[in-house]
């Protein structure tokens, strides 16, 4: 990783606003995007278990972030994907999983190792045996990492209500596998 980036524990309500603009870079959100998940951001910090990790340059800004909580069925992601994972025989994931809500790394600062070191970072306090996520269902670097880690594609396509691109859920055992030459 990037030396000059250091990976810690966030206080993600406090910083929403620099979170969503790393994330605004990175996923090419637009304002209105933006806040929207303001709201769902500071909703999703009060669930039981969540927390979240930065990755701060020198003098402080924010160059990465990612949160994340123990799955919960009665959440709508949950019930979104629910029936994309049946159909793959893979429902049990819901259970018993730590959600990977977001994860994001400013363009400036991607390939650097910083992501990995946010998620493996993040799952390694998580109590549940294994992690779940969705990722953009196409080949990209993101989901090239998440591969690396050892998550697998769970269900794919799954669409999103307002997402115009598909969508792969993908798990892992925890803990992560940790790639070559990683710290």
């Amino acid at each position: 990783m990037d030396d000059d980036v250091a990976v810690g524990p966030l206080d993600l309500p406090a910083r929403v606003d620099d979170a969503l603009a790393v994330q605004a870079l990175a996923f090419g959100l637009t304002a209105g995007e933006v806040a929207v998940r303001r709201h769902i951001v500071l909703r999703h910090m009060a669930c039981r278990g969540a927390r979240s990790y930065g990755a701060t340059a020198r003098g402080g800004r924010l160059v990465g972030f990612v949160y994340g909580m123990p799955n919960d069925r009665a959440h709508w992601w949950s019930t979104v994907v629910q029936p994309y994972l049946v159909r793959e025989g893979n429902e049990g994931w819901l259970d018993d999983s730590f959600v990977i809500t977001e994860l994001h790394v400013h363009p400036d600062y991607q390939g650097r190792g910083i992501g990995t070191e946010l998620i493996t970072t993040i799952t390694a306090r998580a109590d549940e045996p294994r992690s779940i996520l969705s990722a953009i269902d196409t080949e990209s670097p993101a989901r090239r990492l998440y591969r690396s880690l050892g998550y697998v594609d769970l269900a794919r396509p799954v669409h999103f209500p307002s997402a115009a691109r598909p969508y792969a859920v993908m798990g892992a055992p925890l803990p992560l596998r940790r790639p070559s030459g990683a710290r």
